[in-house]
């Protein structure tokens, strides 16, 4: 198939490419860690990303269970010392390979899950760090087909959700692998300038990004942490090479700060860019890879996820939520539990989510610890109220400086428990007469 020649490999070129619509309108995505690292399942959960001070205390007590094969190298902290009573010393990272089976892997099962949640894109890892190929790579036999499960996880996969109108994004560890670096990563600046990354091995990635976009299209190319520095110089051609093969494809940020059509956030909200495009990715407890230390106490609540995905898309941003399937390719119960408690609140409010933009304005200054949040869409403006507790029985809620003028009022979330809802001069005045068991956020629709 011939492909018309819109982009050039220059930064002038790609820097014309403009985010699609499908990517600010779809804001839900699945993201997905699953590979070698599913088989010790281990990390210590000790706290979020970035609450752990100092470099070896981060590198050694890191709660990612994908970092396992780092964790160990490092020598010290609680994954080494797993290893070594469970494994022993002698015992090779790579040889979890004979136990990455996937036997219970059903890709319809868990893009039919992805739908039910309300998911939109799903990205799954192809290669993480340790370099394990969850695709049938003519560049290496490091691979799901010729070890561990023999089957090319990713083309399954892909199968299932394009079945499901679910894009396909893929995520690849462009930077890190550390099947070409037998250092561990002890400090940030190892992170940024890894040991042994040659010339050959930037080819390496390089082919391996041109294979996964010749065999797949992916929607989303979400790179991790950087690019070798030693194949930088190809990043304009490797992205005129996506861009003229999936028209309405989009690069994340993490391209050593070459080019991005969105940004990134990771577990940590902070300042949210309200003009151009992000994506706040992160796991439903504190590691993206299936972690068996976990429990549900390190599990995002239902309120909480739903509160998250509310914040996000409220200022400009999608929610890339992650599951971490167990080593034989079950989705742990309590994330597949959230994930549907997250698809039965969007069955409701999802026209306050799907292809809105944010709707500036003052922050309501609510009482009895109240928050709200708005998007808007065409002629329609969405209040989305947190906070309320069942025990309130009922409430009024009173949203201040709404200067427009309202035709219609509508309740997405509560039905007949909503006695009225008017506007008075500026303010909108809402009466529940019923506040629902286990609220979370909700809804509200005002046409101007």
């Amino acid at each position: 198939m011939k492909y018309k020649r819109t982009f050039y490999p220059t930064m002038k070129s790609i820097r014309t490419h403009k985010v699609p619509k499908w990517y600010h309108a779809d804001k839900i995505g699945i993201f997905i860690h699953w590979g070698l690292y599913s088989v010790p399942a281990f990390a210590p959960p000790v706290a979020e990303l970035g609450e752990v001070e100092g470099n070896i205390d981060w590198y050694g007590n890191n709660p990612y269970s994908e970092w396992y094969m780092n964790s160990v190298r490092v020598g010290q902290g609680p994954s080494y010392e797993h290893h070594i009573e469970k494994y022993g010393k002698d015992f090779d990272y790579n040889d979890f390979s004979q136990d990455f089976n996937a036997k219970n892997f059903d890709a319809d099962e868990w893009a039919s899950l992805f739908e039910e949640a309300g998911a939109k894109y799903v990205v799954p890892t192809t290669k993480h760090h340790d370099g394990f190929c969850l695709w049938n790579s003519k560049y290496t036999d490091f691979n799901s087909v010729n070890l561990g499960p023999k089957r090319d996880i990713i083309t399954e996969l892909a199968n299932a959700v394009e079945k499901k109108n679910i894009r396909l994004g893929l995520y690849y560890s462009g930077i890190l692998d550390w099947q070409y670096a037998s250092t561990p990563i002890i400090d940030d600046y190892d992170l940024d300038n890894p040991p042994n990354v040659t010339a050959s091995y930037a080819d390496y990635a390089y082919n391996q990004v041109i294979e996964l976009i010749d065999k797949y299209k992916p929607s989303v190319l979400w790179n991790d942490i950087g690019w070798p520095k030693k194949g930088l110089d190809d990043l304009p051609m490797l992205f005129a090479y996506y861009y003229n093969h999936v028209e309405d494809g989009v690069v994340n940020d993490r391209w050593s700060d070459v080019w991005h059509d969105f940004t990134t956030k990771e577990y940590k909200l902070g300042n949210m860019d309200l003009e151009n495009k992000w994506e706040n990715c992160r796991g439903l407890g504190l590691s993206f890879a299936y972690n068996a230390e976990e429990d549900e106490s390190h599990i995002l609540s239902r309120r909480e996820l739903i509160t998250l995905l509310v914040e996000t898309v409220s200022h400009n941003g999608n929610l890339l939520i992650n599951v971490g399937p167990k080593a034989d390719g079950t989705i742990p119960e309590i994330q597949a539990q959230r994930l549907k408690e997250m698809g039965a609140w969007l069955k409701k409010n999802g026209e306050a989510i799907y292809g809105t933009d944010i709707w500036e304005r003052p922050l309501d200054n609510l009482p009895n610890n109240l928050k709200s949040f708005y998007t808007a869409k065409d002629n329609k403006v969405y209040a989305l109220i947190d906070g309320l507790k069942a025990e309130q029985k009922s409430a009024q809620i009173i949203l201040p400086n709404h200067r427009e003028t309202y035709t219609k009022f509508r309740s997405l979330s509560l039905d007949e428990k909503v006695t009225s809802i008017k506007q008075v001069n500026n303010d909108i005045v809402i009466d529940i007469n019923q506040v629902p068991e286990n609220v979370d956020i909700i809804c509200f629709e005002f046409t101007i």
